[in-house]
């Protein structure tokens, strides 16, 4: 949603390009970046919910740094030198929602050829972040401890994947404060993009979730149903109890009627 590509102008204009984005995520690409670029967050929202921006810049950003305007104020965001970081995410908090001006200046350079400032963004709620990082943001969605009945049976009505599979393999990422568990996948039952897939090879479907690295996260045997939701295309864990155990949740609180949305058992 909202990708933005190959703007340019007049070499001689002094003129700030603007570009209005409507979408509460999506991305841009400004190829041979010079001078510089305001790029207005506008999302089409009917209440003030969302109020915390974060920006994850590409692999290969080059060429520009980044600033949030506040009072007639330039904050740096995220400098060219983060930007070449791995999983680097730069989060600050929108003391407008409705409107976020973005500011990107070019960096000094003799030749502008072959460099690309192209980032993704995502507006959250104060609902699913827990302040203004990336770590703490993620922190919602694998809170290191089980989900109550409630938050499970919300998890599979509202989270962006729910899958039923097991623990294939659990790496860590100490330099990032992350943990990826590859889950083998029985059944997806629903994904918001592509991140569980197919093997070519063996027939299996198979997808990594990210966690935080303080959930101490280890291989077990059985299975388990995964919830969680997606930030810049990544699964983020969110509820994963053993399936018998929601099994068993499940469908006492469809005998009492008290099951937030139904969900498919065969």
């Amino acid at each position: 949603c909202c990708p933005g590509s190959g703007l340019g102008w007049e070499p001689r204009s002094r003129a700030v390009e603007q570009v209005h984005l409507r979408c509460t995520e999506g991305s841009l690409e400004w190829m041979y970046p010079a001078r510089a670029l305001r790029v207005v967050l506008e999302p089409n929202l009917s209440s003030a919910q969302h109020t915390t921006v974060c920006i994850k810049p590409a692999s290969d950003f080059q060429g520009a740094n980044i600033y949030v305007e506040r009072a007639g104020q330039l904050h740096l965001v995220l400098s060219e030198a983060e930007g070449a970081r791995p999983h680097h995410v730069s989060c600050f908090s929108a003391h407008r929602p409705q409107r976020v001006a973005l500011f990107l200046q070019a960096s000094p350079q003799r030749d502008i050829s072959r460099r690309t400032a192209s980032f993704q963004y995502e507006l959250l709620s104060n609902q699913s972040t827990a302040g203004p990082d990336f770590k703490k943001m993620a922190l919602m969605e694998a809170m290191c401890r089980p989900c109550d009945n409630v938050e499970l049976l919300m998890a599979i009505c509202s989270s962006d994947f729910v899958v039923k599979g097991s623990i294939q393999n659990v790496s860590h990422d100490s330099e990032n404060h992350m943990s990826q568990v590859d889950v083998r996948v029985q059944r997806v039952y629903r994904q918001k993009n592509r991140i569980f897939q197919q093997d070519e090879g063996s027939g299996e479907w198979r997808g990594p979730i990210r966690t935080l690295l303080q959930c101490k996260v280890k291989k077990g045997g059985g299975d388990f149903l995964f919830t969680g939701n997606e930030h810049f295309g990544e699964a983020w864990l969110g509820c994963a109890p053993r399936f018998k155990d929601f099994m068993f949740v499940y469908r006492a609180a469809r005998e009492r009627g008290a099951n937030p949305c139904e969900f498919e058992l065969n």
